[in-house]
């Protein structure tokens, strides 16, 4: 329990101290945010504020864990190093993005295929690598079969279990991507997130079957103790981080911050055969990842007609005239509701044994 806290504790001094260090060298290197055109006129004012600050999230999360691990004198195992790939692979996805776009000076950064090229590199290169390295017991850092709290009794074939990898994890990234558009509701949101993954692998290490062996106890998950040292030293990160990108921002975390939370978010459903219980504890951002679905079918389908005012979700409150903080703490209040569900779901499963 000391890594939990040590990997919490450092990473969230990381990014209280580096996000101010970062701000002054990306203002001083003129690395500022662009803003759509076709966006809410109220974000015009945000135009310039240092972007790319999910480097300091990504690099305060690496030095918490490992530091932590040094300080423990304990190995990395295959699972949080995994995941680790994952966080910082999509990351640097994102920085790319963003560096187009600074270099490029368009709000669009990397073309679709491109962006979505990257993040299949990455997810297929994880889905395979997961379902290698067994432990003593024959278990991997992550399974075949789907999952909801537990794995289900059939398994898929691995090429399908790596097209399934992909379909969630380019989608989370991508939801956390379209959240990413006020002053800290991604980064306050994922805090909630990840402590909730936090929360799940302790209990999870707590009932582990050769700790607390029975009929409810968890058998088939790989390291979930480094799973959630791993998850503290994240939710430590966006904590700091959060400090300094509440309204007003000073810097923005841009798509290096969203795809790897994001990423990071898929990694733990499927590494603690959450999977399914995903769409629960990510509940905000899947809402408005499906405000953009619906506005893009119907605006198709309709010739031109549109349910909201702008997709996603945030920016149409932000038209009918809803202030930003507003919005911001309310979806916030929305995403602790839907957490605090799903640790009810995945508590209840235990209870009740079903």
């Amino acid at each position: 329990m000391r890594a939990l806290l040590l990997a919490g504790g450092l990473s969230l001094i990381g990014t209280l101290v580096g996000t101010r260090w970062a701000i002054a060298i990306l203002a001083k290197r003129g690395y500022g945010q662009l803003i759509r055109d076709d966006g809410p006129t109220t974000h015009h004012t945000k135009r310039g504020t240092p972007t790319m600050g999910g480097l300091v999230v990504i690099g305060a999360t690496l030095f918490g864990y490992l530091s932590a691990k040094l300080l423990t004198q304990d190995m990395p195992s295959a699972s949080a190093l995994l995941l680790l790939f994952l966080f910082v692979g999509l990351g640097a996805v994102g920085f790319v993005d963003d560096y187009i776009k600074i270099v490029k000076q368009r709000s669009l950064g990397l073309r679709s295929r491109a962006k979505f090229g990257g993040q299949t590199i990455i997810a297929v290169t994880f889905g395979w690598l997961s379902l290698q390295f067994p432990d003593s017991r024959g278990n991997a850092p992550a399974s075949s079969a789907i999952s909801f709290v537990r794995v289900v009794d059939w398994r898929l074939p691995t090429v399908v279990a790596i097209i399934w990898v992909l379909v969630i994890i380019a989608g989370t990234s991508n939801a956390v991507n379209l959240a990413d558009g006020l002053d800290g509701l991604a980064i306050g949101s994922s805090v909630m997130v990840f402590g909730a993954y936090t929360l799940v692998g302790i209990w999870q290490n707590n009932q582990f079957c050769a700790i607390t062996p029975g009929a409810k106890c968890y058998n088939e998950i790989r390291d979930p103790l480094d799973l959630a040292v791993v998850a503290a030293a994240i939710t430590g990160a966006c904590f700091g981080f959060l400090w300094w990108n509440a309204f007003p921002a000073q810097i923005i975390m841009g798509d290096t911050g969203s795809l790897s939370l994001g990423g990071a978010m898929a990694g733990f459903a499927i590494m603690t055969r959450t999977e399914l219980l995903l769409i629960v504890f990510g509940g905000l951002f899947a809402l408005i990842t499906l405000s953009v679905i619906l506005q893009v079918g119907f605006f198709k389908l309709s010739k031109g007609r549109r349910i909201f005012r702008m997709a996603p979700l945030q920016h149409h409150f932000e038209l009918i005239g809803w202030d930003e903080v507003t919005i911001v703490i309310r979806f916030w209040i929305i995403c602790g509701i839907m957490v605090a569900t799903g640790l009810g779901l995945f508590y209840a499963e235990w209870v009740l044994g079903v």
